[in-house]
């Protein structure tokens, strides 16, 4: 229950960006925003948490390098998406990381996907769209969007087989510090634009700190004790709570639509959430572990 609602409030912080970056980004530079935003966070988590890299194990540190650049690149392509989409599409094709995390799960950890929780999958599909979409139309922003949704779900997957609770500070560090490093490289060659008001900076800060350190040590922690397509369903919320934010701090008008997709995503996180424990095998021969993960379990990846 605690990874669970660990994960609820980072998606919320998660939520809460959408209105705050599309306003930025007619400022700031898509890289340069980034490379900012990651690098505050990573300043601010080192200063709080100095050796916690140093704690790290060697493999530990191999699979955050490798988290952190997927990560990297697909907030460079859903940030770079986000300045030529609207924010509701934008918010509909991420969130489509919930129908690729499991079939990545199913190829890449062999974990066996139930009924229920394809069924809970659809469900929340469709609540996304009902939520997000007013017509789509497949364009480069469209485009680049969907690609970070599969990086998105291949972190969710990683994150599922390699997190460890007793490293996840060090391991969301690193990942921070990776994420930092990959956009400050794309926007070296051009220069680097800052924001020049406090409200700007006020915004970067909170991105950086909240939705940044927080959410990654939050996602890192949780994902130690919850399976990816579990996590993905939770994650879902996202669009839920950007539009919640979107009525609350940015003035928009509540709609059907949007309390029906909310509805829908909510309904589906709840099926996975509150479904009774499976039984257990009854009395007689019991399944070897060379059998394989029952839906749930989470095997190894090799780096």
């Amino acid at each position: 229950m605690l990874a669970t609602l660990a994960l609820l409030a980072m998606t919320a912080s998660w939520g809460s960006t959408f209105f705050l970056i599309k306003d930025l980004l007619e400022r700031v530079p898509t890289l340069d925003f980034l490379a900012v935003r990651f690098a505050v966070a990573t300043v601010a988590m080192v200063v709080v948490a100095p050796r916690a890299l140093s704690r790290l194990s060697a493999r530990s540190r191999r699979h955050a390098a490798v988290l952190g650049l997927v990560y990297g690149l697909a907030q460079i392509l859903q940030t770079a998406g986000l300045a030529h989409t609207p924010a509701s599409v934008s918010g509909f094709i991420t969130g489509m990381y919930v129908v690729i995390t499991p079939l990545l799960a199913a190829v890449l950890l062999r974990t066996r996907i139930g009924r229920t929780t394809w069924a809970a999958v659809a469900l929340a599909t469709a609540g996304l769209a009902v939520l997000s979409l007013d017509g789509l139309s497949v364009g480069y922003g469209e485009a680049i969007t969907f690609v970070s949704a599969i990086l998105y779900a291949l972190h969710i997957v990683g994150l599922g087989a390699w997190s460890d609770a007793r490293q996840a500070l060090g391991m969301a560090i690193l990942q921070i510090a990776v994420i930092a490093l990959v956009c400050t490289l794309a926007t070296a060659p051009d220069g680097m634009v800052l924001p020049s008001t406090r409200a700007d900076w006020a915004s970067v800060v909170y991105m950086a700190l909240v939705a940044g350190a927080l959410a990654m040590l939050a996602q890192t922690w949780a994902q130690a004790h919850l399976p990816p397509t579990r996590t993905a369903l939770i994650m879902s919320m996202e669009p839920v709570f950007a539009a919640t934010f979107a009525v609350w701090l940015g003035g928009e008008a509540t709609t059907a639509r949007m309390l029906g997709g909310g509805l829908m995503v909510l309904t589906a996180m709840l099926v996975v959430e509150l479904r009774p424990p499976r039984s257990q095998h009854p009395p007689g021969p019991q399944p070897s572990p060379d059998d394989g993960p029952i839906e749930g379990q989470v095997t190894h990846l090799a780096v």
